[in-house]
C-alpha cells in the first residue's frame, strides 16, 4: 500500500514530461541541433527548481517526512570527473535520443524498440560496477 503514492507521483512524471513532449526524440533532435529552445528551456526550469529546492533545504533546515534531520552533502571538488561523465551520458543521449528517465515512459508509450536502450542501460550500469574501481574518482 506505501508504494501506491511513489506509483502515482511516477504516473503523474511521466504524464508531465509526455504533454511537455520532453520524451520526443524529434524535441531531443532539434536539442542537440541547436534549433529549439524547448529543451533547454525545460532543463533550465528544473535546475532552477532544484536550486531553489536545495537553498529552501538549507536554509530553513527542513525534516523529512519523519521528523530527521535533511542533510546535503557537499560535492568534492574536480572537474575533470564530471566534464568525462557529462560528455559521455550526453552522446549517450544523443545516439539513441532518449535519457534514461523516458526509457519507461516511451515503453509505457507503446515504443517497444526503446527495451533496447533499457538493456543497454542496464549493461552499462553494470559494466561501471565492474570497473568503477579501476576508475579515477
Amino acid at each position: 500500500m506505501n508504494l501506491i503514492k511513489y506509483l502515482l507521483v511516477g504516473f503523474v512524471f511521466g504524464i508531465v514530461l509526455t504533454k511537455s513532449e520532453a520524451v520526443s526524440w524529434y524535441r531531443i533532435y532539434e536539442m542537440f541541433q541547436f534549433d529549439s529552445f524547448h529543451m533547454y528551456g525545460i532543463i533550465m526550469t528544473a535546475i532552477i527548481t532544484g536550486v531553489i529546492g536545495i537553498q529552501l533545504i538549507k536554509r530553513k533546515k527542513l525534516k523529512d517526512i519523519k521528523g530527521n534531520p535533511i542533510y546535503i552533502q557537499e560535492k568534492e571538488k574536480g572537474t575533470f570527473r564530471y566534464w568525462i561523465g557529462g560528455l559521455f551520458f550526453g552522446l549517450g543521449w544523443a545516439l539513441v535520443g532518449a535519457c534514461p528517465g523516458p526509457i519507461f515512459i516511451l515503453l509505457g508509450s507503446g515504443f517497444f524498440s526503446v527495451i533496447f536502450i533499457f538493456f543497454g542501460a542496464l549493461f552499462g550500469t553494470f559494466l561501471y560496477g565492474l570497473i568503477k574501481d579501476k576508475l579515477p574518482h
